[in-house]
């Protein structure tokens, strides 16, 4: 929670002149995404005989996929790669693409959730490779509605993924691209919905 308290403490930072030395990013995986096509062709409505478009009860499962995305708390900005597997390597190939995106002399602090792949031998490799760059926070465990995040992966599912149907992968990464790239042409700054003292069970963190 102390992480969220900086964020809202930092803009007015910035607004007062001074320089902001991190960036802050809210940061999950979704995986199991599957790109799930018709059968058959939709067959397209007919005047005075079908109104609306009549799609077979069959389809087809294609491959699974697994996004990887994180939130800029500070400016909105979305981060996200699709990935058909998600293991350490993928993991950590995403943290050298925010390396990339942020200047060196920010500190890139991640919230995230306590997956082994974050933890692992390989990631702790590749932190060691550059030190001082990344600072991990780690959401308490079975607390994952304390990630941001959460909330960016709701809305997806229900105004894009939910009934969705493509024809491969790569049609599904299409979509899923052109999503993002919409948000980012104008990026909404996601803000803690929750006072200390109205969180659910009133959680002490």
């Amino acid at each position: 929670m102390h992480t969220y308290k900086q964020v809202e403490k930092l803009p007015e930072v910035r607004k007062n002149g001074k320089d902001v030395d991190v960036a802050i990013v809210s940061y999950d995986e979704k995986p199991g995404m599957q790109a799930v096509g018709n059968k058959y062709p939709d067959l397209m409505p007919v005047v005075d005989k079908y109104p609306t478009i009549s799609r077979d009860y069959e389809y087809v499962r294609n491959r699974t996929l697994s996004l990887l995305a994180g939130i800029d708390l500070l400016t909105g900005t979305i981060h996200y790669q699709v990935y058909e597997k998600h293991r350490s390597a993928e993991f950590i190939d995403f943290l050298k693409i925010m390396d990339l995106y942020y200047p060196q002399k920010l500190k890139i602090v991640v919230i995230l959730d306590n997956l082994r792949v974050h933890t692992s031998k390989e990631t702790q490799k590749y932190l060691e490779s550059v030190p001082q760059r990344f600072q991990f926070v780690f959401n308490p465990k079975h607390a994952s509605w304390l990630n941001i995040i959460e909330s960016l992966f709701s809305k997806m599912t229900r105004s894009l993924l939910r009934g969705m149907k493509v024809s491969s992968k790569e049609k599904l990464i299409d979509r899923i691209s052109q999503y993002f790239d919409d948000i980012n042409e104008t990026p909404v700054i996601f803000k803690w919905k929750y006072k200390m003292d109205d969180m659910p069970g009133r959680i002490v963190v």
